[in-house]
């Protein structure tokens, strides 16, 4: 990272910069002298293991002291933000907000645009970015090291592919909480257990996630392998195909997505 940079996180106290924050320190990617986090109430304790971080309500304070800004705030909370950065870097986890506006709201043109999921707590997160023209090699190093130590973090070319890993990634675990309810559901209504149920449920999801992670292969291939065992998994994957599965994910996404690229919007 740049020497003696400092990095200020607008929102730092946030879920999304107090896990920015706390990784950066953790890993020892930044030096708590060089952390400054501001928000609209200051709580000393989410640092207290790191003092020499600075904890302000003062967001001009924030940005006058610091060389890279990070943004961690709700999209409908831009338009109160009233700093002027000058020709700072800044780093926007805002969804449905573009660099345009971004530009036009704050004043810099080298912007970065990342977008995080809840994942970032446990250091799992996905991190795709999209960068403008005006952002050089050493800030664009800067900025994968600084997201990667949520997680993974990846370079986009195109700002509309940003827009659309926003309605994929950046649900978190959204996606997966919603099928683990669907499948709850179903074990309560044939007499499981709750307890059983939920243990089984997490297991299965988890466990069988992990397993295609280190398998490296593709999941159509799992699908197709399982299909053609012909047992009992390959009748309720049948099934679940035969009635729409695909469709309905499909449609959800295209939904996500068209939020994603309609700025303002919910």
């Amino acid at each position: 990272m740049h020497e003696a940079t400092v990095v200020g996180i607008i929102g730092g106290q946030g879920w999304m910069g107090r896990s920015l924050g706390l990784s950066l320190l953790e890993q020892g990617i930044l030096p708590p002298e060089q952390l400054i986090v501001s928000s609209r109430s200051v709580n000393a304790e989410v640092y207290r293991d790191w003092p020499e971080v600075r904890c302000v309500r003062d967001n001009h304070g924030l940005v006058e002291r610091s060389d890279i800004i990070v943004l961690s705030v709700r999209p409908q909370d831009l338009a109160s933000l009233d700093i002027a950065v000058g020709d700072k870097l800044v780093v926007s986890l805002l969804a449905m907000t573009s660099c345009q506006a971004l530009a036009q709201q704050i004043g810099s043109r080298r912007l970065v645009r990342a977008m995080p999921n809840a994942a970032a707590e446990i250091r799992r997160a996905y991190f795709p970015w999209f960068a403008t023209p005006e952002v050089g090699g050493a800030d664009r190093r800067f900025v994968q090291a600084l997201l990667e130590s949520c997680g993974m973090a990846r370079e986009v070319s195109a700002e509309r592919d940003l827009d659309y890993l926003t309605a994929l990634s950046g649900a978190g675990p959204a996606y997966p909480a919603l099928l683990a309810q669907s499948l709850l559901d179903h074990a309560r209504q044939n007499g499981i257990a709750d307890d059983m149920a939920r243990e089984a449920v997490m297991q299965t999801l988890v466990g069988g996630c992990l397993l295609l992670e280190r398998l490296e292969t593709d999941p159509g291939e799992m699908v197709e392998r399982l299909i053609a065992y012909d047992g009992t998994t390959a009748k309720g994957l049948q099934t679940m195909i035969d009635e729409g599965m695909e469709r309905v994910v499909h449609r959800g996404l295209e939904a996500a997505y068209a939020a994603a690229r309609a700025p303002g919007k919910a």
